[in-house]
């Protein structure tokens, strides 16, 4: 039971790195605060433990967190930049309308998505799908992660670098190093990685590394320049329609619904495995 919660914990720290990125790169283009971003986050986050309690204990129970898609990033921000919704003057009723779009677009997405699922069509095109024409949409989707993240890595190097060559060598190279029978760095490696290179980072940003460094430097690679935690209340508890009433447009759930299509195809690897 001890080994199953780390490894839940470690899951969730993968998790985690979705549901703060993603608002962390569209919130800011709503015109949204960090309060803002963190109610996003924290939304996420508990609409994450939701979905997964339901999918593990009457779903399909998968061995995975159901969490926030990339597959969405894209029509997501195509509602951010509408004509419409980029008009409004004033950021934070920019970021409710454009929260409330997205709402309604992705209630007339997912509704189509039930459509799908409880009728079984999807279920009747996935047998169609053979290992030799998902492994290229596997390969792309990991090519897909890769455009989106190795970037960041360059953002700061002295902290990117060292968490990709930690990781490498630990997962890969040293798996078969074993305590007590049990491969710790191959099982455990994202968790030791995290807590080795944020703690580099820490000793970096305290030993003052960045106070001479340019604002962009400072923004990604200090510790202590997210503002999540400052920003963060105690306690909150997400409720519905706490950005207001969804609004709906039929062009906008059109570019929704494209992005369920994405995502549908992007979790038949995994039941297929």
């Amino acid at each position: 039971m001890g080994e199953a919660i780390i490894l839940g914990f470690q899951h969730y720290i993968l998790a985690l790195g979705t549901a703060v990125m993603i608002p962390a790169v569209l919130v800011p283009m709503m015109g949204g605060n960090d309060g803002d971003r963190v109610r996003v986050v924290q939304t996420l986050l508990f609409v994450t433990g939701i979905n997964t309690l339901l999918q593990s204990l009457f779903g399909t129970r998968l061995p995975t967190v159901i969490g926030g898609s990339y597959a969405f990033v894209i029509p997501v921000m195509a509602i951010v930049q509408d004509s419409s919704l980029a008009a409004i003057s004033d950021d934070h009723e920019r970021f409710l309308q454009s929260m409330r779009a997205i709402q309604g677009a992705l209630i007339v997405s997912s509704s189509i998505q039930i459509i799908l699922g409880y009728s079984q069509l999807w279920g009747i095109f996935s047998r169609f799908f053979s290992p030799l024409g998902m492994a290229p949409v596997v390969a792309l989707l990991g090519f897909g992660l890769f455009e989106r993240g190795f970037p960041v890595v360059g953002r700061c190097v002295e902290v990117g670098l060292p968490m990709l060559i930690l990781f490498v060598v630990l997962s890969q190279y040293l798996k078969n190093v074993q305590i007590r029978e049990i491969p710790i760095l191959e099982r455990f490696s994202l968790f030791i990685c995290i807590a080795l290179v944020w703690a580099y980072a820490q000793i970096l940003t305290s030993g003052g590394a960045y106070n001479h460094s340019t604002e962009v430097t400072q923004i990604n690679c200090r510790t202590d320049r997210a503002n999540l935690i400052s920003s963060a209340p105690w306690i909150k508890i997400p409720y519905p329609l706490q950005w207001g009433a969804p609004t709906f447009s039929a062009g906008q759930s059109f570019g929704m619904v494209s992005a369920v299509l994405v995502s549908l195809i992007e979790v038949i690897p995994l039941i297929a495995r």
